[in-house]
C-alpha cells in the first residue's frame, strides 16, 4: 500500500491511497482525514486502507490522476523527526578529512539527533536558501515512520512498529554546522526543513526489498541532470531500522507518526576504501560533503562546490521494472 497527502482544508493535507504505479489516487477521507490520523489508529484503520488500495488497483472506485508536483509531504508536519547515522562509513570519512579520530563506540552505539519537524517540504518544493555562503547540501536518506513504540522496546519489537518506509532529502547547511556543534547542543539552524518523497509505502508492499530492517536497492541521486549517487541502501548499513527505533525508545515512549532517518546512505568501494564517483564506475555519493571529503583525502583539497541557487537535486529509488517506488524528490535551490 502506498499513501500520500494532497492539499486539503488544513495544513496537514488530506490522505489519499496511491496506486502501485503512482498514476492514480483515491481519496481516503472516509477512513482517515490525514495520514497522522491513520497512524494514530493504525491497527483498526490500516485494513480499511488496504481494501481501498485494492479497489483502486482494480479500478472499481472513483479515482483521480496522482500528480507528484501537487503532492505535499506525506506528513507535512510530524510529531518527531529523529535522524540517525546508520552508515558509519560516512561518519568515518568525514572525521578522517578533518583529522579527527572516530571512537570505537560509533560502531556499536548509534548516533542520532532530533531535528525540527514542524515543516516538512513537499517533494517538488524549492530548497529555500538565504545565503549561499552557508554551504547548502543535499543528503539522500531512507526514512521509516513508526506507530506507538513502548519505552524500552527491543529491536524486534521496534521492527514490528515500523509502519511505513520512504525517502528524504535532509538538507544541511554545512558551513553553519561547526559553530553549532561547538556549542555542545547539536544541530538547529544548520538543519533547515527536509523534503519527503511523494508517497510512503508499507513494508509488506516492498517485498524482498525490505529485509531485516533494511531497504535494499540503489538510492539514486542526480545533480543538475547528471548521475551523482547510486549507493546501495542495503549495503554498509551498520545499524538497521529496528536498532535505530529501539535506540530512540530506550528511555521513553515513541509516538505514532515519528519519522526516523537512516542518515546519509554511503558505500565503500570494492577494495574497502572511499567510494568512487559514478563517472569512474563507482556508486557515487548521497551528499556533497562526502565527495568533498574524498577529494580532500585523495587530492588535499575539496573541488566540488556546495549547492547554489538554480541547482537541482533529484532523489529516487527504482523497482525492478525501472519505475520509482516512492516517487521522486526533485528540488531546485531558490532564494529564501
Amino acid at each position: 500500500m502506498k499513501l500520500g497527502s494532497l492539499p486539503g482544508s488544513g495544513r496537514d493535507g488530506r490522505l489519499v491511497v496511491v496506486s502501485r504505479d503512482l498514476a492514480w489516487c483515491a481519496d481516503a477521507g472516509h477512513v482517515a482525514p490525514t495520514l497522522q490520523a491513520a497512524l494514530d489508529d493504525w491497527d483498526r484503520l490500516a485494513p480499511q486502507l488496504e481494501l481501498l488500495a485494492m479497489d483502486l488497483e482494480h479500478g472499481v472506485i472513483p479515482r483521480d490522476r496522482f500528480h507528484e508536483r501537487e503532492a505535499l509531504a506525506p506528513l507535512p508536519r510530524a510529531y518527531q523527526w529523529a535522524d540517525g547515522s546508520a552508515y558509519v562509513n560516512h561518519v568515518q570519512l568525514v572525521r578522517r578529512a578533518r583529522g579527527a579520530e572516530m571512537p570505537e563506540s560509533f560502531w556499536t552505539d548509534p548516533l542520532m539527533y532530533q531535528g525540527a519537524s514542524d515543516e516538512m517540504l513537499p517533494p517538488r518544493g524549492a530548497i529555500p536558501l538565504a545565503d549561499e555562503a552557508w554551504g547548502c547540501d543535499c543528503e539522500a536518506e531512507i526514512v521509516v515512520v513508526t506507530g506507538d513504540v513502548p519505552r524500552g522496546a527491543s529491536r524486534e519489537e521496534a521492527l514490528d512498529r515500523i509502519l511505513l518506509v520512504g525517502l528524504v532529502n535532509d538538507v544541511s547547511l554545512r558551513n553553519l554546522i561547526p559553530a553549532e556543534l561547538g556549542k555542545g547542543f547539536g544541530f538547529l539552524q544548520s538543519k533547515p526543513a527536509s523534503a519527503l518523497s511523494p508517497v510512503f509505502v508499507t513494508p509488506g508492499e516492498l517485498g524482498g526489498r525490505w529485509k531485516d530492517g533494511k531497504l535494499h536497492g540503489a538510492l539514486k541521486v542526480d545533480l543538475n541532470g547528471k548521475p551523482f549517487g547510486r549507493a546501495e541502501a542495503g549495503v554498509d548499513m551498520t545499524f538497521d531500522f529496528g536498532t535505530l527505533v529501539a535506540h530512540l525508545a530506550r528511555t521513553r515512549n515513541v509516538g505514532a507518526g515519528s519519522i526516523v532517518g537512516s542518515g546519509t546512505v554511503s558505500n565503500r568501494d570494492a577494495e574497502g576504501g572511499p567510494g568512487r564517483p559514478v563517472e569512474q564506475g563507482g556508486l557515487g555519493y548521497s551528499c556533497i560533503a562526502e565527495v568533498r571529503t574524498v577529494e580532500t583525502l585523495l587530492e588535499g583539497k575539496a573541488r566540488t562546490e556546495f549547492l547554489k541557487r538554480g541547482d537541482t537535486v533529484r532523489i529516487w529509488m527504482d523497482d525492478d521494472a525501472g519505475h520509482p517506488i516512492f516517487g521522486v524528490i526533485e528540488q531546485t535551490v531558490a532564494p529564501a
